[in-house]
Parts: C-alpha cells; structure tokens; sequence
C-alpha cells in the first residue's frame, strides 16, 4: 500500500531504507514480543539489533539459543550467524537505527497504577540518540495518551520536530505466546501516529513483516484498540468464573453448561473458567484504563468489577481445595500434601508472571500444606517463600499427594494416567475431560 508523500528529505531517506530493507531496525526489549518481532525483521532481510538489560537474555541469542517457545533456536541460529540479528545491552548501538520499537514491560503498582518507569528509561535512551529521519514505534501495552503525553515530550526535548524530522507511532502488541496458529507474521497490525506522516511511517515498517496493516486516525485510538481487546477478555472471563460459583451452589457442572451454550451457531461465544488469569495484559490492562478513566471523572466500575472477581479466583480454588482435603482425605489442610500440576499461567509455555497457579499454592502453603510441583516447561520457582524445583510426575509422586491440583492443563500430560494413580484430583481447567465417565476421585471447579 503506498503511503503519503512528504516533502522533507528525513521521510524521503526513510522510506526508502525501509523499501530497499537497507533500514537498522533497534528493538528494545526481547522478551515474548520484541523477540519474535526481532526475528521478523531479520528473516525480512533487514538488519536488526536487540537491546535488553538481562545479560542472559542477550547470552542466549549471541548462543542462537531461543528461551521463548515461538520461536526456534534452528531460525534464530541462522540470523544470528548471518549477521542479521544481534543483541546487546548497550542502548549506544541504537545511535544508527532508522527504526527503533519499544517492548518493554508496564506492570502496575502496589496501588494499581501504572508503571511507566521501563517506558520511561527506554525513552530516554532513545531520545538521547534521536537523529533526523527516525523512527519510534512504542508497543508496551499501555493507557490512552501515553504516546502523545509522555513519549512525545520526551523526543521533542531533542529539539526535532515530530512528523517531520522524526516519527512516532503506537502499535500494540498482540502476541499470544505458544500459539502456533497465529504467528507474529500472521496477526493484523493496528498502527496509529502523532501526524498522519508518522502514521504512515509506520505502517510502511510493518508492511514489510505482517500480512495486514490496520490503520487508525491516532495513536490514542491504537492505545484503546489494544485495552479494548483485553478488557473484552477479562470481563467475558469474569461472567464464567461468577458463573461457576454459582453453579458450585446450585450443584451444576459448569463445564457441561458452557459446552452445551456453545452449540448455538450464532450469538454466543465460549470462554472458560479457571483458576484466575495470568501474563502481562489480562490482570493489568483494566487498571491501566481506569486509572486513565478517573481523568475524566469516569469510573469503569464494571470493567474493574470484573477485574476483582478474576483476582479472587485463586482464594476460592484455595478454598475449594482445603474444603476437599477436609472431606475426602478427611485431613487438615496443615498436614495434607499437594502435587500441582502446572505453575505457568497457561498451557504449552513457561511463562509464570501474574500467574494464579502460583497464588493458589501459596495460599495453600500459608495453610500448612506440603506443597510439590510439577511442570515441563518451568524447572523451578519461588513459591510461599522458598524455591521449588519441578518433580517428575511419577506414579510414586502422585501417590504421595493427598490431592493433586490441575492448575495448567498442559500438553503432554497422560491426564487418565494420573486419575488412575491419584487418591483425590481436583481439576481447575477440565483437563480430566478425555478420561471419560466421570470418576469417582475427580472434583472440578
């Protein structure tokens, strides 16, 4: 798609970088986006370097070793020994990008405000090596205004005027990490700029890794698009999880309700229950839209309503739990042992940030619980104070639980083989479904 023609030479140098794939692209930050992207524009034929701050991160590219399941360490490999594709920690190297994307965290505070700070000290590395003809694309995840209220402030402190020596965009980040359906390559780009000049920018840059690219008339519309999105998620996951609450009342299994709702063709769209949600977006996002909302003398009561149920499903899995041992083991919750299986926030990757799987065993060990793990993708972890390493699942370990609590369903597990081997399973995902007939031993959430 052609883009709008401006008169300044920097627009001109750019886009023509860009076209030619003569362009440095900088990313900064390669965790689950920036990575995945790096590798785009690299296999794109464009030269890339990366910039994080965890040495090991950047010790394992120079390696050709990929610690993210969604990309390959053979591809990785590749671009690295090509000379496509570099990291570092040192933001210097940025000095000749002519694009740089921002992908770093935006967690929230003690208080559920937003935390910038990442942004912030991203920004200002790049600011100090603003040149003519620059690029800045910001894909944190993020409140509406971010971009025009902080970043551009920013920048301009270079003395460079936005739209015209330099240009900056919002594009939101939309991976999903372990689906191998959607690649980063497959997945609709929303892009929107300070001025239409940067927009288009933008949206040149990723024309050249991405099938689509959607554009929108500010980069306040993509900062909502992306919340939009999330939000949408939390509150759909909310309305379950209240939902199996009551169906835990009335004596009803929920999984079999929503089954039997998603046969209508029309009108309905499934979502599922569990035991809370996990990563970076789902718990953050609507906290960083209702602290933007209380700007405007605006409470999204509803939108953060749903957030808090999503919070407290970990308590109630705790609960549920304790209440099982008590009853089926007829033991304390003190003296019982717990195999989880699973400790990362969703099936088929190691990612544990936010994750309610470990919430739900913390509170299990505040209880006096022994607790055991484990996991395929996540060899150790903290949790309730004290480092975890992931134990085989054997027929010995099972045995050895008092219950065994499904808390990731990931793929791999033998989830009959472990019913047949466990005294009491209690399922927080529906993993057991494949066993067939309901058994005896199995509780559900």
């Amino acid at each position: 798609m052609a883009v709008e023609e401006i008169s300044t030479q920097a627009r001109e140098t750019l886009e023509s970088r860009i076209r030619t794939r003569e362009a440095l692209i900088g990313i900064v930050g390669l965790g689950y986006v920036g990575l995945p992207l790096a590798v785009e524009f690299a296999r794109a034929g464009m030269r890339v370097v990366g910039i994080d701050v965890d040495d090991h991160r950047v010790a394992e590219i120079g390696a050709g070793r990929s610690y993210i399941p969604d990309v390959s360490s053979a591809v990785l490999q590749d671009l690295v020994k090509r000379g496509s594709l570099r990291a570092t920690v040192e933001f210097p190297m940025l000095a000749e990008a002519d694009a740089v994307v921002i992908c770093v965290q935006t967690p929230f505070t003690a208080a559920k405000e937003p935390d910038l700070r990442f942004v912030v000290a991203a920004l200002g590395e790049v600011a100090n090596r603003l040149h003519p003809g620059e690029l800045v694309v910001l894909q944190s995840t993020t409140y509406p205004g971010t971009t025009e209220e902080v970043a551009l402030p920013l920048l301009a402190a270079s003395g460079l005027r936005v739209g015209e020596d330099y240009f900056l965009a919002f594009s939101p980040e939309r991976v999903d990490p372990g689906n191998t359906r959607f690649s980063t390559r497959d997945i609709p780009k929303v892009v929107g700029g300070i001025t239409p000049a940067c927009a288009a920018a933008a949206q040149l840059l990723f024309e050249q890794v991405v099938t689509r690219v959607y554009r929108v008339s500010s980069a306040r519309v993509a900062e909502l698009t992306k919340l939009l999105e999330n939000v949408f998620r939390s509150v759909n996951i909310a309305l379950v999880n209240e939902l199996t609450l009551l169906c835990d009342r009335m004596g009803v299994d929920v999984w079999e309700v929503i089954g039997a709702a998603a046969t209508k063709p029309f009108g309905f769209m499934p979502f599922y229950p569990g035991p809370g949600v996990g990563g970076h977006c789902i718990p953050v996002d609507p906290y960083y839209l209702s602290s933007k909302a209380k700007e405007y003398d605006f409470n999204t009561r509803f939108i953060v309503l749903a957030a808090e149920i999503n919070e407290n499903m970990p308590y109630y899995v705790a609960d549920r739990v304790t209440e099982a041992i008590n009853v089926h083991a007829r033991k304390s919750i003190s003296s019982a042992g717990i195999l989880g299986l699973g400790v990362a926030y969703k099936a088929g990757i190691g990612d544990v940030r936010k994750s309610p799987a470990v919430k739900v065993l913390e509170r299990l060990g505040r209880r006096g619980a022994s607790i055991a793990y484990h996991d395929p993708y996540v060899a150790r972890i903290r949790i309730h104070g004290q480092d975890y390493a992931s134990v085989p699942l054997t027929a010995e370990e099972i045995g050895r639980a008092d219950c065994v609590l499904i808390l990731t369903d990931h793929p791999g597990i033998d989830y009959g083989w472990v019913v047949k081997h466990a005294s009491l399973v209690f399922d927080t995902r529906n993993a057991t479904k494949s066993v067939g007939a309901p058994a005896a031993n199995v509780l559900k959430l």
